[in-house]
């Protein structure tokens, strides 16, 4: 096993313990805020561990970096559809809302569709890295 395997397969771990962690805490009444915060870092570890599998250069460790390079390299090539794009982006702006601007606030129903929305984004990942 190389190294890329190495992290690759730690990537995908970390991807299925994130989105884990939201669903159950989605059952089991956590908070939204909490619930899009583990529901968006599902999919950004999925994107990471998607660069890796298919050697895709990403230096950055920005977020809107690794946002900005999964769509040059995975949506405008069409690999994926547009709307993993607009997924991925606006999880990302309501992660950012609820955990830097004063007095933000989320439903249980955005928690859901947090959590739907990582679900359908994480499969169409594997599918890619299959």
């Amino acid at each position: 096993m190389t190294d890329r395997d190495t992290i690759f397969i730690y990537r995908m771990k970390q991807t299925d313990e994130t989105l884990a962690e939201a669903v159950k805490m989605l059952a089991s009444g956590f908070s939204a805020r909490s619930i899009v915060n583990r529901s968006y870092y599902a999919m950004f570890y999925a994107v990471l561990a998607l660069f890796i599998h298919s050697n895709t250069p990403h230096k950055t460790s920005k977020h809107s970096g690794v946002i900005g390079i999964f769509n040059k390299e995975f949506i405008h090539s069409g690999k994926l559809d547009a709307r993993f794009a607009k997924m991925f982006y606006e999880l990302f702006d309501e992660r950012m809302e609820l955990d830097y601007r004063d007095f933000a606030q989320v439903s249980e129903e955005d928690a859901r569709n947090a959590v739907s929305s990582a679900q359908e984004f994480v499969s169409a990942i594997k599918k890619l890295t299959e």
